[in-house]
């Protein structure tokens, strides 16, 4: 297949993606649920919308343009996936098999069944594509790797395939910049970066920073619509569990009844609070940033991501900062 096959093979992969009926995704995500708790109906809708989203055709096409794909020899490209969050490990999925490599996959054992059954209809669609693809208990035998995984994997990857080509991802999280100009609408949008997937994903806000004298309840007013998080069980008890350490350890702290929020130099919140900090100086904010460019994955506010799109990534949004296909088409 040529690029221009492998693009159209994605683009009928998103008509199939989006022509999916909520009775579908339903029971997609029931079964699901069996690997990960955390896979709601909700959530498995948002990551299907958000893939079906990036597979527009003209989207794949702008994105590849620039670059001069001419692979002569394919490699064999392993893939660790994460499972935080549906489907996650799709972007490098796409990035490999459109760049005509092949594809060998290490799904997470909290999102193999979607994985499986997005592969599925790829290979349905486009059945040139299977010989491209192999799902595989262990990565042996490849010639380069794209690995996601928390800070200790991260560790443990290195020591397993550092002396291949790859792009090996750590812990990263998201930051909100608000600067008082905002209207209820945004801030309310906000809400959708703080709390969709639960928060468990690195597009997540787990910071805000905020002006100096601003009044933060104009935030926790415009996250009110979002109390039915306390729902999942699993997201409550996290709730409960950090508001008691809290409380036991007299830490300062704001609390939405659902929401925790805490002021505090630290960067990487855990789920159900969100950390924040005031700045006097917008300069002072963006050099301080700057200076953690290695955790932050994206910045939400005026001027960054507009608030309620840290989780509407396109195409050439790549994660970490590291261009997927530019490393593709090197090795």
């Amino acid at each position: 297949m040529n690029l221009k096959e492998r693009i159209e093979a994605f683009g009928m992969l998103g008509d199939r993606i989006n022509a999916l009926k909520s009775d579908e995704i339903n029971k997609y995500a029931a079964i699901a649920r069996h690997e990960n708790p955390w896979f709601t109906d909700d959530n498995v809708k948002m990551a299907f919308e958000g893939i079906g989203t990036m597979l527009d055709r003209e989207k794949l096409t702008k994105w590849l343009l620039p670059y001069h794909i001419n692979i002569e020899i394919p490699k064999i490209v392993g893939i660790v996936m994460a499972g935080n969050i549906p489907l996650v490990g799709f972007h490098d999925l796409l990035s490999v098999l459109v760049s005509g490599h092949y594809a060998a996959i290490k799904t997470s054992t909290k999102d193999t069944y979607l994985t499986n059954l997005v592969i599925e209809w790829l290979v349905e669609l486009a059945p040139e594509l299977k010989k491209n693809i192999s799902v595989r208990e262990k990565l042996i035998d490849i010639d380069a790797v794209i690995a996601t995984g928390s800070d200790n994997t991260a560790r443990y990857f290195h020591y397993y395939f550092g002396k291949l080509p790859n792009i090996i991802r750590k812990n990263r999280v998201s930051v909100a910049i608000i600067d008082g100009k905002e209207s209820r609408e945004e801030l309310e949008s906000l809400g959708k970066d703080v709390f969709s997937y639960f928060g468990l994903g690195c597009r997540n806000v787990s910071k805000v920073y905020y002006p100096e004298g601003y009044d933060v309840k104009q935030i926790f007013e415009a996250f009110n619509g979002y109390e039915t998080i306390l729902d999942n069980h699993k997201y409550k008890n996290n709730y409960d569990y950090h508001k008691s350490i809290y409380l036991i350890n007299k830490t300062a702290h704001l609390d939405t009844g659902f929401l925790l929020w805490r002021d505090t130099d630290d960067l990487v919140s855990p789920l159900s609070v969100v950390y924040a900090e005031t700045y006097d100086k917008k300069d002072n904010l963006s050099a301080k940033l700057l200076g953690m460019d290695e955790k932050i994955q994206c910045m939400i506010g005026h001027g960054y991501i507009p608030f309620g799109q840290a989780q509407n990534p396109e195409p050439w949004d790549y994660a970490d900062n590291v261009d997927t296909i530019k490393f593709l088409s090197t090795i």
